[in-house]
């Protein structure tokens, strides 16, 4: 496994603080990190709401990237509670794939850390919609 994926599990485990935001929200359960083009890591939490104002790990870090001015993602982690990690859900696919509509296929998913188990998103994404 490359190393630069310790790098990302370590980046995301250090946002992870699952947490109660207030009576409607929780937030950090799940955390997630981006390996952006320019070789730079950006992370994000989840945040669960009572209603579907709430946002995903993966989306939150890929927001995190765009704020800070980039737009191309090479990596992807998402660490569930329990420390295992797992793919990204359908409207964070979508969001990745409308990034990248020329060359999302090419973008790398840690599926199973600890087996270093990784798949591109043309694997688990392989035809768009569009």
């Amino acid at each position: 496994m490359e190393p630069i994926w310790e790098k990302l599990y370590d980046a995301a485990r250090t946002v992870q603080n699952d947490r109660r935001i207030s009576q409607y929200i929780e937030a950090g359960c799940v955390a997630a990190a981006v390996l952006s083009g320019s070789g730079r890591i950006y992370t994000g939490v989840c945040v669960d709401t009572c209603s579907t104002l709430g946002i995903c790990a993966e989306r939150n870090a890929i927001f995190n990237m765009i704020t800070n001015g980039e737009s191309r993602i090479e990596k992807v982690i998402a660490v569930m509670p329990d420390g295992k990690t797992g793919a990204p859900c359908g409207a964070c696919r979508e969001l990745m794939v409308q990034l990248m509509p020329e060359d999302y296929k090419g973008v790398e998913i840690m599926m199973d850390y600890h087996a270093g188990r990784v798949v591109t998103l043309g694997e688990i994404t392989p035809e768009w919609w569009i």
